[in-house]
């Protein structure tokens, strides 16, 4: 049901990736998108997000970006992690859209 595959990258500089499809009922919506970059903001590494593994890419620490991409239920989010805590900020933001982001 979830598309999850994430490929490892042994240098930092080199981008991680990963996708996931939104269960949660309402999608990528206003709720769903401060949880995001709740979590994102967590972390140092860079993280972006798109509708489509070739972008656009939109920086998934700020809540207006998120808002915008406007991902329904069903869609897949693509994920590009970059930085010193990147797996552990990829599986972070995964594991929030896996769980519905608490509404699914």
């Amino acid at each position: 049901m979830h598309d999850a595959h994430a490929s490892r990258a042994g240098e930092t500089s080199v981008p991680l990736t990963a996708s996931a499809v939104l269960v949660n009922k309402v999608g990528l919506h206003a709720r769903p998108s401060v949880k995001l970059t709740q979590c994102a903001k967590r972390f140092a590494a860079k993280i972006e997000l798109a509708l489509s593994g070739d972008g656009p890419w939109t920086d998934a620490k700020s809540p207006v970006k998120v808002m915008r991409v406007k991902a329904p239920q069903g869609a897949t989010l693509h994920f590009r992690v970059t930085g010193p805590d990147g797996e552990v900020a990829l599986a972070a933001v995964l594991a929030l859209v896996h769980d519905g982001f608490g509404e699914a």
